[in-house]
């Protein structure tokens, strides 16, 4: 406790106590922690993955692989139930909900539990990627600081955003488009107060991740090629074959998902899904973990991973391996989905680099045997990771900005977003929400740019709920009903029972008549005086659908009623108070 006074006072005394220069040196550390947190799990993962393969090869035939997702998955289910205790989950849509409904607040134990998971879930095989986690370990960093220094929820989330483009950075060595994922997928504003922090926390990731690891990067092409005008119209067919390719990805992997979390025991769950993933790894080694190798492999033109050389033979056909790679396309999004679902944690980020460049490099291949048309394989290959990543995230910025930073140029640029914009466009025609948003948008937890739905976003009914209303029992009296309006701040008395379910209310207005007539004391009983209100709201009810119930009602107050238990109320007024600070503060320049 002590040295953690300390540290904040430093960190003060550096800023002269001004908040805005607290944000930019805390953004510093951030993209520092970060980049190191980056590097760190990649390096982990790697050496993990070659301690546990050496002396294996797919080509011997050996069956260990059909059961090296078995363990894995299993270390991290066992991770997160008995050691965490709680459920890492899918990484980017964690982060939007805490920023949508907790204020920003990301449990600590993401700092390290989604990493400690993910290496145990990747190394094995598991058929996901390591970028979610490690963003939702910037994001948790980005989340402690914020609270810790006590700021407000505005800049808690201005350095969430921070700790996710930090990560990004980090492991991509891809700092702008880093900066482009925050702004795209987690929905920030576009304004210099949040734009800054994010530049410095992915700048310094990125430095970090060159000092460590070397001017290489994870992913890395020099695509030196010029666009050709007369392909134009290939890369715009491109654009709208990914976008159907990004539907197919989100809808089965949801579907899948959904399946595989029906088998209500979990260890069933555990091992059905992830040796699924095992048999389908055993046959396609390509399925292995991230899957960047192979798709480096696949755009220098090499392709001897695509299948068990020792279960299928070697194909020398270029039709036999196309319609392999074709397949894999469809596979590789049914053994992430399964990875996922029985309990392994990663996320969709590397997957859908690997379905788009795998389609891309089909896609060239085929249209190569046009006569007439001449267009680079690996071009269309790292052009379709764009366009499916644009529609599966729905960030095409991200999607062409990652990829341009991966050639280490922009000779690809126009190609990248006319494919990339066309697939966003495709697949929003289909599909309005990203895969990362789709389940928050269901239960109306997702926060937009939309500044008004932001807004009621971040408001909840249970912080607004009055409870200083007299109550009246059922059966009592129009006595006993003035003995209690007499003791009420409120000309509203909720009716209710022994066990505080609710029956209606009495407006004191509607009974002024009566209320001084000592002869109806006893004559007159509550049940005839009240009535129930329409409408009722939720203490779980989110703020929009509550904004929309006054609205229509034009009532001043409404009850709050769970599960037929009386609450209290939530007002007007006090909504609209509370709405115009919040919106004061994420209005804040």
């Amino acid at each position: 406790m002590g040295r953690t006074r300390k540290f904040i006072g430093i960190v003060h005394r550096f800023a002269g106590n001004n908040l805005r220069q607290v944000v930019l040196i805390l953004s510093l550390i951030i993209g520092l922690l970060s980049g190191l947190a980056a590097v760190m799990l990649k390096n982990i993962v790697h050496y993990t993955h070659a301690m546990i393969t050496h002396g294996f090869d797919f080509g011997e035939g050996l069956y260990v692989y059909l059961f090296f997702p078995v363990i894995g998955i299993t270390l991290a289910v066992l991770f997160a139930r008995y050691v965490i205790k709680a459920d890492i989950g899918h990484g980017v849509s964690n982060i939007l909900h805490a920023i949508s409904k907790k204020n920003g607040r990301i449990e600590k134990h993401n700092i390290y539990s989604s990493m400690v998971a993910s290496t145990f879930t990747v190394a094995f095989g598991g058929s996901v990627g390591l970028e979610a986690p490690i963003v939702l370990t910037g994001s948790s960093i980005g989340s402690y600081f914020g609270r810790l220094f006590r700021l407000n929820q505005k800049t808690v989330i201005i350095l969430i955003g921070a700790g996710a483009s930090g990560a990004i950075a980090g492991i991509f060595k891809a700092p702008i488009a880093a900066v482009v994922f925050s702004l795209e997928v987690l929905m920030l504003d576009l304004t210099m107060t949040s734009l800054i922090p994010l530049l410095i926390s992915a700048a310094t990731a990125a430095s970090v991740a060159y000092f460590l690891m070397g001017s290489g990067v994870l992913f890395s092409f020099n695509f030196t090629d010029d666009f050709q005008i007369e392909n134009l119209p290939w890369y715009i067919l491109l654009g709208l074959l990914t976008g159907f390719v990004s539907l197919y990805f989100t809808k089965t992997t949801l579907y899948v998902e959904k399946q595989i979390k029906s088998i209500k025991k979990i260890w069933q769950r555990v091992l059905l899904g992830s040796f699924l993933v095992g048999v389908l790894i055993f046959i396609f080694p390509s399925l292995y973990g991230e899957g960047y190798e192979f798709l480096r492999e696949l755009i220098n033109g090499k392709t001897h991973m695509v299948i068990n050389e020792s279960l299928f033979g070697k194909p020398h056909a270029a039709s036999v391996i196309l319609m392999l790679l074709t397949v894999i396309v469809f596979v590789k999004v049914i053994a992430m989905a399964l990875t996922s679902g029985s309990g392994g944690v990663g996320g969709i980020f590397a997957p859908s680099l690997f379905v788009g460049g795998i389609f891309g490099g089909v896609f060239g291949e085929l249209l190569n045997q046009i006569p007439f048309v001449h267009i680079p394989v690996n071009a269309t290959a790292l052009v379709g990771m764009s366009g499916v990543m644009a529609g599966v995230m729905h960030a095409p910025l991200t999607g062409i900005f990652l990829i341009a930073e991966f050639t280490g140029g922009y000779s690809l640029f126009t190609p990248l977003i006319i494919t990339a914009t066309v697939s966003y466009l495709t697949i929003m025609y289909f599909e309005p929400h990203s895969i990362y948003t789709k389940r928050l948008a269901e239960r109306g937890e997702l926060l937009t740019h939309h500044k008004d739905k932001a807004v009621l976003m971040m408001m909840n009914v249970k912080s607004l709920i009055e409870t200083n209303f007299k109550t009246i029992h059922k059966d009592a009296t129009l006595g006993d009903l003035v003995k209690v309006i007499s003791q009420s701040e409120r000309n509203i008395i909720p009716v209710v029972d022994d066990d505080n379910t609710f029956y209606g209310l009495v407006f004191v207005n509607d009974i002024r008549n009566i209320i001084f007539k000592p002869e109806l004391y006893d004559k007159v009983f509550v049940e005839e005086l009240m009535f129930m209100p329409d409408p009722i709201v939720s203490p779980d009810e989110n703020m929009e659908s509550v904004a929309q119930k006054f609205q229509n009602s034009r009532n001043y107050n409404l009850p709050v009623v769970d599960n037929g238990k009386y609450i209290g109320f939530v007002s007007r007024a006090r909504v609209f108070s509370t709405y115009r600070k919040l919106l004061e503060e994420i209005s804040d320049e």
